[in-house]
């Protein structure tokens, strides 16, 4: 009997365990009712209600943009409140679109996510279509900034703001339109300030934060014996800034070649070959770690002249040979016509010691003859007699 009781007890105690372990791993309820609002052109506002049967403070939203985003690049967002703010540039995303993902967590961290409920998906519209802008430029110099498209646009208003987007926006008030460009000239510090762009054409807009460029500076070139020294003026803005200045040269007829320099404040050097002409071009741009400012290359700067190779190499290289080769055709023929002068034919000195041998002493030899003395003449001697 005190079996069966234990036994019923522990029975109890595991059912009640495990409800009460399915009650605490439920996930909770999702958020309801998302609604977003734009605050700004750049800014948008997206809020939901507290899903049913929860508190304040009990849960915590996690959020996350999955626009046209790989699963790997997604990164979540952790809130306490039901909502979020968020930018929204459109030359960033590429559309007019944006969609995110809400849902509820909940443990008391956001760290755990095996405990939430399902995503709620929301998609966010601009205020305005997209509108498409080709080739816009902000040349920054001392006195402000002077930012420009192509005329090929729709007419468009210029806005901006400097900083956060909680600023007034400003719209260009020094607007300039000629047959190459249509612009606008801007009274602002763009390198210490992050400046956001809005092109408005009435039926469409688009906001993006602008590249900033400067004038390309002016490249300064002497050379000394084998060495080039190439130097430049400091930009007129950024002067705190770190730069990094590209060369692009070509000489004689080689490919151009691009190298980089960071000038310590003095002339940087690289080869020279006084042979060749040298045609340069050069640009700055910011180091990596600071903001990003850049400049255009400039005009191409040219120095010395191409100058005719020595062919004395290839002159030594073409007659040398053809010398050689004449004296020993020369030689081959003397030998040939004189060879029984240079290399007379010598008798075997086996057949004359085998004569020898033999007895026999008009031998004769087997490949020629011995030397036979030419007979002298011989006149007849006559004696006459006396009388007395």
């Amino acid at each position: 009997m005190a079996l069966t009781r234990e036994l019923f007890s522990f029975l109890l105690c595991t059912a009640m365990n495990t409800v009460y372990h399915c009650e605490a791993t439920a996930p909770p309820p999702p958020p309801t009712g998302l609604n977003y609002r734009w605050l700004d052109p750049f800014t948008v506002n997206v809020s939901w209600q507290r899903p049913r049967g929860l508190q304040d403070g009990e849960d915590l939203y996690m959020y996350r943009d999955q626009t046209d985003k790989s699963p790997q690049t997604v990164h979540s967002s952790c809130t306490i409140w039901r909502y979020f703010t968020d930018s929204f540039l459109t030359e960033e995303m590429g559309s007019d679109r944006r969609t995110y993902h809400v849902w509820t967590v909940g443990s008391k961290s956001c760290g755990y996510h095996l405990n939430k409920s399902t995503s709620v998906p929301i998609t966010v519209h601009t205020l305005k279509p997209r509108a498409k802008v080709k080739d816009f430029k902000c040349l920054i110099n001392a006195t402000g900034m002077n930012c420009s498209w192509s005329p090929e646009n729709k007419p468009m208003d210029l806005y901006w703001v400097l900083g956060n987007f909680s600023k007034e926006l400003k719209k260009c008030d020094r607007p300039y339109s000629s047959a190459l460009r249509s612009g606008c000239y801007l009274n602002v510090n763009a390198v210490n300030n992050d400046i956001y762009i809005l092109l408005d054409t009435g039926a469409a807009f688009s906001t993006f934060k602008p590249v900033l460029e400067i004038p390309s500076p002016k490249l300064n070139i002497s050379a000394v014996g084998d060495k080039f020294n190439l130097s430049w003026p400091p930009p007129v803005v950024g002067t705190y800034c770190h730069w990094v200045y590209e060369v692009c040269y070509k000489k004689c007829n080689e490919p151009k070649v691009c190298l980089n320099f960071t000038p310590p404040g003095e002339p940087v050097q690289m080869p020279y070959d006084e042979r060749c002409r040298y045609e340069f071009q050069s640009r700055a741009r910011t180091s990596p770690y600071v903001k990003e400012i850049f400049s255009g290359f400039g005009d191409v700067v040219s120095y010395g002249t191409d100058k005719p190779p020595d062919k004395t190499l290839m002159v030594v290289a073409i007659v040398v040979p053809i010398i050689l080769s004449a004296c020993i055709i020369l030689s081959c023929y003397c030998f040939r016509r004189h060879r029984s002068i240079i290399c007379p034919t010598i008798p075997d000195p086996s057949a004359i010691f085998k004569e020898m041998m033999n007895g026999n002493k008009d031998f004769k030899t087997t490949t020629g003859s011995l030397y036979t003395p030419v007979p002298e003449p011989v006149q007849p001697c006559k004696i006459l007699l006396a009388t007395v």
